[in-house]
């Protein structure tokens, strides 16, 4: 039985992982560079990896300058996102059956709170918990066993809502059942660990989704 649902918020909630690619490949073109896309991909969903973005402007770029650069392309890219399909419905949907709700991130509270207040969506998560939480952010299993305990739901009775390998691979080792929603930057990986994999999560009410876990 379903007691609790656990969210991921960036690709999940907000798409603020496909604007990050854009925004390094917009600094690249504005200097007449090519951006190495699929590098940046390899990262989406992963925290601590070494990963320089600026590589193609040579030993002597001013890093500064082009991260000034990138948070600005970011931050406009970002203002225009949308919430994504299904997730206002499944939260009003979750509220009226009393299901409670949290959000796991990979981010930092700075990042996730200032967005879900900015979208009106801070009203519908009993707890938040983020990788400044834990010892341990994905895919370390810690920040779904923290928002488990928060929730007071034994994590095999919560299902993880994830986009990203390394989330769900964090939710799985943290005994949850695990929904993959890939966003457009995750779309071509392989989730092995998915207990059911969408396209979006408009395509399924609560439910009609507890009834497809159940018979998984």
């Amino acid at each position: 039985m379903i007691r609790a649902l656990i969210l991921d918020f960036d690709g999940l909630i907000l798409d603020t992982e496909t604007p990050l690619l854009r925004a390094w490949n917009q600094v690249h073109q504005d200097a007449g560079l090519e951006f190495d896309l699929l590098a940046g991909q390899k990262i989406i969903g992963h925290s601590g990896v070494a990963y320089n973005p600026w590589q193609a402007f040579g030993p002597n770029a001013d890093i500064a300058a082009l991260e000034t650069q990138f948070q600005s392309h970011k931050d406009q890219i970002i203002r225009f996102q949308p919430i994504l399909p299904g997730v206002e419905r499944l939260l009003e949907h979750a509220r009226s059956l009393g299901v409670p709700t949290a959000v796991a991130s990979n981010s930092f509270h700075d990042h996730v709170d200032s967005h879900l207040q900015r979208l009106g969506l801070d009203q519908y998560f009993n707890t938040t918990i983020c990788r400044d939480d834990v010892s341990h952010p994905k895919p370390g299993p810690d920040v779904y066993l923290a928002a488990c305990a928060a929730l007071g739901v034994d994590p095999h009775h919560a299902v993880a809502f994830e986009d990203s390998p390394p989330g769900h691979e964090a939710a799985h080792a943290a005994g949850l059942r695990v929904v993959v929603i890939p966003n457009p930057s995750t779309v071509h990986y392989d989730f092995p660990h998915a207990t059911i994999r969408l396209v979006s999560l408009a395509e399924l009410s609560l439910p009609d989704l507890f009834a497809k876990l159940d018979s998984a």
